[in-house]
């Protein structure tokens, strides 16, 4: 019987430096105010889920709904005391995105400030190309 041996070396690198990681999804201060309000009369429920959805000409349509719990592979993003999970199919295009709240005379909702969007078309989906 042989036995055979594997052999390892280990260096310290010095002068290496980290690169700093996207964050999966970044929250204004104006969107963890609003979604402290929202889950504040939910007592049940411990954040929000972001999801995405095929829509529109050519796009993506991202969704928002109440969770109670945190998915098998969602990705749990927590700023603030508010948790926001993110299901695994919106993870990749979700990447560095920064999530606002934005309220004006006629309407108010939560945007997405994507990076990796090139463009929308006239219904207001975006699309990655």
């Amino acid at each position: 019987m042989s036995a055979s041996l594997v052999r390892a070396t280990v260096r310290a690198v010095s002068k290496r430096k980290l690169q700093a990681t996207r964050a999966a999804l970044t929250l204004t201060p104006s969107a963890v105010h609003k979604i402290k309000q929202l889950l504040k009369d939910k007592p049940e429920h411990v954040g929000l889920k972001v999801g995405v959805r095929t829509r529109g000409c050519n796009g993506l349509s991202y969704t928002l709904e109440y969770t109670k719990t945190k998915g098998d592979s969602d990705e749990e993003v927590v700023q603030d005391g508010v948790k926001v999970f993110i299901e695994k199919k919106a993870q990749l295009t979700l990447l560095g995105t920064e999530m606002d709240y934005v309220e004006d005379k006629l309407s108010s909702e939560f945007v997405f400030n994507n990076p990796n969007i090139k463009g929308t078309c006239g219904c207001g989906e975006s699309f990655n190309i």
